[in-house]
This record gives C-alpha cells, structure tokens and sequence, in this order.
C-alpha cells in the first residue's frame, strides 16, 4: 500500500521510533487502513492512537525541521505586514518573525519542499525565507485570527475621526456605539495584547504617530504604529473605559477597567502620563489566575519555602516582601494570603490600587483626596478585630509604625517594602524613624525577590563553561572539579526568536533570629546582619539563581542581568 505526500511513510516509522504508537497499534492501523482506502497515518489518527499535532511534529523532526506550536506563538506583526493577507490565505502560509533580515514562515509539512513557494515569499518580501513547520489547521486559524486583526486596525485607523473634532466633542465619545472605529480599535488592541500573554500595554504618542508596545516576559515589543490624528480619540476612549476625566490632559490620571477576552473576564489597571507630544497610556493586564497560584507554585526552593512557611504558620509577627516594581511581591503575598484564608480568621487588606479581587477576604482600597491613606486605614482596621492584615506598600513612618504595633499586639501582618536585598529592610524601618527594639521585636521574616525569564525548553541548548567564566561570575564551583552542564539561549519560532519564555521568581529569605534581633537592636549596618544571616543559611538571590541555572531553567546571563 503507498502512502499519501502528507504524511509519508517516513512520518509511520518515525512515529514507531519515537514510542508515539505502539507496534500492535501500527498493524492494527495498517489493517483499519487497507479496509478504508485511506493512509496508515490518518487510520492512526482516526483511531485515537496519535493526535494530528503530534504526526506533523514527528514528521518535521524527522526530516531535520524546525516545528512551531502556534497556540504558543506571539507573532511578529512587523513580519505579518510583509506578506498580503491573500497571498497567505491562498497558499496557507503564515509569517511568524524576523531574525537577522530572515523571515520565518509557518508551513504545512507537504509545503515544506516547496521550492517555488520559498522563491515567491522571498520575492514579496525582499528577504531570505526560512519555514517552519506547523499544524495545517492552525496555520488557517491563526492566519484568520493575525490578519484579520492587523487589517482591522489599518482600516480603522484610516477610518478614525481626526483628533481636531474629537477635542471639539469629547461629550460624544461617552456615547459611542460598540460599533464605533475607535471602540473596535482599542477592543483590538486589548484582546491582542492579552493573546499574545503581555502583561502591559504602551500607548506611546510620538511626533508623527502613535505606537503600541506590549511588554511579554518582561521586555518591551514594538506592537502596532497608528496615524498621529487618531490619538486622542484612542486615548479619550480609554479613559472612559477606565471611568477617568476625559478632558483633563494635564495631570496624571489612574483608573481600572474590565474586559472579556474568549469568555472570561480580565482586569486592566490604567495609567495617563502627559508628556510632550500627548498623554502615554500604560494598561497593566491582571491575570486573575495568578489569585489562585499557591506558594507551591512560585519557584520556592525547598529551604527557603521551609523557611517562609515557618513565618507564615505564626499568629502574629510581621512578613515583608521587597523588590523592585513588577517583581512578583503581590503575587507572593497573595498566594500566601490563598494559604491563610479560611472561615475561622479574619483577612483584611489595605491596597493602592485593589489589584485582584479575592473571595472572602475584605479588600479596602485607599483615597487619598478623601483622606483614606494607608495610615488612616489601619486604625480603622485594628477596630475591626482581624486576625491577619496585608498593607498594600509600607511608604512612610506612620504607616510602619501602625504595622509594626499591630505585629506585636497578636496579628499578622503582611507587606511590601522597596529595598535591594533582605537585609536592607531593617535598615530601611529603622531610617523610618521605627525604633530599632520594635524592628527586632515584631519583624519575623523577609522575602526579598526578582523575577528573571525561563529557558525556552525547545531550543535552550546544552553546553559546558570555560573554568574563567564561572569564576568571573562568581558561580559555585570548585576548581579543579568536573565542569557543569549549563544552559543557554538558542533561537526558535515558539519563543520568537529570544531563546526565552515565561518567567520564574528567586527568592531571599532572612528569618529573624534571636541573633539578628540583637544586631538590629544594636544598629549594626547591613552588612553585618546580611553576614549574620547568611552563616544562619539564608540564600541570596544570586545563590538562588545559580542553583536555577544549574538546574537548566536560566542562564548566567540573565542572572546577571536581573541579580546585581
């Protein structure tokens, strides 16, 4: 019996040898197939015993290909625009990235030889092609889902009134049908940014034109470019989804709005910026699953998850996380608020802004023009008998010194702080102008974090270190001992090129021991608690990174990239 083009007979003894069908399970296809007239692959599918995705992936990896999961795959709209949306319908070909003046192009695998199809790409688009295999059925879906978006906001941009009669009329912007261009624009652009896993939006005005910027896995990705006249309207439209004044352009302004993206609903904080070519628009996109993450799920080493957990089991004492903005201390604390809730306690927060809502906890947001500041709050709180209490940010001395007599009056208390490391928090209180006796009297743990980008585990790529590279870098590693296997970036479609993708957390966790009590009441510097605490077994985040890197989920780069 001969084979059809897609798939060959190549892809049935790939299969085999790769344990993706069973022998039994090859004869019995191959019987199923003879009786139906149809291919060995397709009586194996249509049987169960493979899935479509998986024989395409077999049949490009044994054939030497690249395969890309475009359910995976943030695509490149600069790339789109270099093929006519009726050219990749008509021969079912989508453009993914471009890398180095080459431009990737997803194929169905019976395209992959297409010699001729490769010639005409590289005509259209003045460039060197290379495919990559993908899903037929994905490729038709995902060009129907990028073009249909991409051609949606050229044609509404040219569509959108000129900013000149919007600023004429800003009342009728509150009246706009769904219809409307500008709704279906700013619609577009949310829903895109949300498919392609962005955890912001940059509406950026500059002099001739408006960008849009998504932030994916931490770093800034050119999105879309708009004509300059439609700015404000776009703008306008945003501000009244987030229920901000629309014709105050010379202040700062937040708000926050909800969407809903293939049945579900997302939040999105707003954020207006006047600068000198008009207001920059930052939409931060929260991802309501990260409220059911539990600590298991943060990237806890196990000794500093023991660690943590000891802290957090007390009924009383105070936890503060620290870090920069955007790594991961409000996930942290509400995953451990997740482990705290229960029937029997009494969870009270304070947070400016409310950034997730979470069931059976009372969530009071502060107002500062009212007179709601955190320090108001508190005290009110205090009356209102809780049993665990979470402050948004510890900003000023009013607001620690509530936290720190509520920690020693039998509550626990959870929060933020901006410092570089564990050890510095102390200090941090201290400068507050919190005697340095109730710092070490009510501070019981300190979670110090970052958040650094994962290895793509399709490309990342094995090698061993040179002897000088793990000691300029400080990697633990004796001389004289086997070198490591590490990991490093490679380059493939699935993470658009990077070598990246997601995030994972490191984590320092100081408990405050007796000792370290002492040194705080002693008003010993960093330095000294931070030695203290580390012959005590704490691991700093650069240890915790390393031990990351051996384990191949980063690289020493990005270590040295996020970890000072």
């Amino acid at each position: 019996m001969t084979l059809r083009s897609e798939p060959s007979g190549d892809t049935v003894r790939a299969l085999l040898d790769a344990g993706a069908v069973t022998q039994a399970q090859l004869d019995e296809a191959t019987r199923l197939a003879a009786e139906r007239g149809q291919t060995v692959v397709e009586a194996l599918i249509d049987g169960g015993w493979v899935d479509r995705p998986t024989v395409v992936r077999t049949a490009a990896t044994s054939a030497g290909l690249e395969y890309v999961e475009l359910s995976e795959f943030a695509v490149d709209v600069t790339a789109v625009s270099l093929v006519p949306a009726d050219f990749a319908r008509r021969l079912h070909v989508l453009p993914l990235a471009l890398q180095d003046g080459e431009l990737v192009v997803a194929v169905s695998i019976r395209q992959a030889g297409n010699i001729e199809l490769k010639d005409d790409l590289s005509r259209i688009t003045r460039s060197r092609v290379r495919f990559a295999i993908a899903n037929r059925a994905d490729i038709e879906a995902r060009i129907n889902q990028v073009y249909r978006a991409e051609g949606e906001l050229l044609d509404i941009s040219s569509d959108l009134v000129p900013e000149a009669d919007v600023a004429e009329d800003l009342a009728g912007f509150t009246e706009v049908s769904d219809e409307a261009p500008v709704v279906r624009f700013v619609n577009l652009l949310i829903n895109q940014a949300i498919s392609d896993r962005a955890s912001d939006i940059h509406i950026e005005p500059t002099e001739r034109d408006m960008r849009v910027r998504y932030r994916i896995d931490g770093v800034l990705h050119d999105a879309h470019r708009s004509p300059k006249n439609i700015q404000n309207g776009v703008i306008s439209r945003l501000k009244i989804m987030a229920e901000m004044n629309i014709a105050e352009r010379r202040v700062p302004q937040d708000g926050r709005m909800s969407v809903n993206h293939e049945g579900r609903r997302v939040d999105l904080r707003v954020a207006t910026l006047p600068t000198v070519w008009g207001e920059k628009v930052v939409l931060r996109i929260l991802d309501t699953s990260q409220t059911q993450l539990g600590l298991d799920d943060l990237g806890f080493s196990p000794d500093n998850y023991a660690r943590y957990r000891a802290s957090y089991s007390k009924p009383y004492g105070m936890i503060l996380a620290t870090g920069p903005t955007g790594s991961g201390k409000s996930t942290t604390l509400y995953a451990t608020l997740n482990q705290l809730n229960r029937t029997d306690v009494n969870v009270i927060t304070v947070e400016d802004p409310v950034e997730y809502r979470l069931p059976g906890i009372n969530q009071v947001q502060t107002n500062t023009k009212a007179g709601l500041t955190f320090a108001s709050a508190l005290r009110s709180i205090l009356r209102a008998d809780p049993d665990i209490v979470l402050i948004g940010e510890i900003r000023d001395h009013e607001t620690a010194q509530i936290a720190v007599e509520a920690a020693l009056t039998g509550h626990l208390v959870l929060s933020t702080i901006h410092t570089n490391d564990a050890p510095s928090t102390v200090t941090r209180l201290v400068e507050m102008g919190i005697e340095p006796f109730l710092v070490g009297s009510a501070l019981d743990a300190v979670v110090a974090q970052r958040l650094c980008r994962s290895l793509c585990e399709r490309c990342k790529e094995a090698y061993r270190p040179e002897p000088t590279e793990l000691l300029q870098v400080g990697f633990p590693w004796a001389e004289g001992s086997e070198l490591p296997v590490l990991y490093r970036p490679g380059s493939c479609s699935a993470c658009s090129q990077t070598g990246y993708r997601g995030r994972m957390a490191l984590h320092e966790v100081m408990t405050v021991t007796e000792e370290i009590s002492r040194l705080v009441v002693d008003r010993s510097s960093t330095d000294e608690i931070g030695r203290a605490a580390r012959e005590q077994g704490m691991a700093t985040l650069k240890a915790d990174g390393w031990a990351k890197v051996a384990q191949g989920r980063t690289s020493i780069e990005e270590i040295l990239r996020v970890v000072a």
